[in-house]
């Protein structure tokens, strides 16, 4: 008979809930503290047994899942948001053991809202990924900090310069140099020298990023069938959507992205008609790129975004074509199956 544990991750401990089917019995206690040298030392003891443990897909879930199934045992990933749907109504102060018997009995019951673990890899390149987002969000937040000093020091505006080439950077030397106090040409030195060295760790990122896509099946695939997915929106769509069985329908591959449009709910305060923006920041980024790539006359969803663009606006344009893409993606990687995910 199996072992049924549920785990609940923190910095310091990990809390477990652990029921022995055979016996019945029902152990509970921490591992101190929560790093893998001591979480492997515990998992020895269930070495040769059939033992599950259920956790939560928060941070730190990673290194939990890789040691029990070093271990030999079965890991299941739970959706927070569903499993703390499932608890209900919240009747009293809710604790780290708690939420662990709560893991262990809905896996016990067959109601644990699981989760694909994704390969090693695709966790790599996912955090890669993310990383690259956030070095192009520093550097816009630090050039329009440049764009912001110099206009409220009454400089001309440099709107639609290239910073980075060598015009941009004679015209932005003669802007700093205009400003009055000694300190505002430091601030404009600061950021500049920051965006430089942000662009320097960009590029490098980026390197890393084209590489993993041209070795890897379906990010060729989707460069190759879709208009305007380069090689870092191929590789965010196959390491988020790739995978056999990962969603039954296209319309599940939109609400995963975080793209789909909210309705009305007496319980919430958003208005209709906002984007969810549930899912992966790096997966919406990219295919919103990609959207925007069909402005471009000739693109296979020119009409379709002119449409929109003259009906509303560019923005909508855009997302309306991202979705369009994301369906496609679905169809193209879910014919692959886990192949997409396959180094080549």
């Amino acid at each position: 008979m199996p072992i049924l544990c549920g785990l609940d991750i923190h910095r310091k401990q990990i809390t477990f809930d652990l029921l022995d089917t055979e016996t019945g019995e029902v152990r509970c206690g921490q591992v101190r503290p929560a790093d893998r040298e001591h979480l492997a030392a515990w998992l020895a003891r269930f070495a040769g047994q059939d033992a599950h443990f259920a956790m939560e897909g928060c941070t730190g879930w990673r290194y939990v899942a890789e040691e029990v199934t070093a271990a030999g045992l079965t890991a299941h990933l739970a959706d927070p948001a569903q499993l703390a749907g499932l608890r209900g109504p919240k009747r009293k102060a809710k604790t780290d053991r708690a939420d662990a018997r709560h893991e262990r009995v809905m896996l016990a019951a067959g109601q644990l809202p699981e989760c694909w673990i994704p390969p090693s890899r695709v966790l790599d390149l996912r955090a890669l990924l993310e990383t690259y987002l956030d070095l192009r969000k520093e550097r816009t937040g630090w050039i329009q900090r440049v764009h912001a000093v110099l206009y409220h020091h009454g400089t001309p505006s440099l709107s639609g310069q290239r910073l980075g080439t060598p015009a941009g950077q004679a015209a932005l030397a003669a802007a700093a140099a205009r400003c009055s106090p000694a300190a505002g040409q430091v601030q404009v030195q600061i950021a500049v020298e920051i965006a430089e060295a942000l662009d320097q760790r960009l590029l490098q990122v980026r390197r890393q990023l084209v590489t993993a896509a041209r070795h890897t099946a379906g990010a060729r695939e989707l460069q190759a069938r879709l208009y305007g997915a380069g090689p870092v929106t191929a590789l965010a769509l196959t390491c988020w959507l790739g995978g056999a069985g990962r969603f039954s329908s296209s319309r599940q591959a939109v609400r995963f992205a975080g793209l789909d449009i909210t309705v009305h709910s007496s319980d919430a305060k958003r208005s209709p008609g906002h984007l969810s923006r549930q899912g992966p920041a790096v997966l919406r980024w990219a295919v919103f790129e990609s959207g925007k790539a069909h402005a471009r006359r000739g693109a296979p969803h020119y009409a379709y975004y002119t449409q929109v663009k003259d009906r509303v606006d560019g923005k909508r344009a855009a997302l309306s074509v991202a979705r369009k893409i994301l369906r496609e993606a679905h169809h193209i990687l879910a014919a692959l199956g886990d192949d997409a995910l396959a180094p080549c």
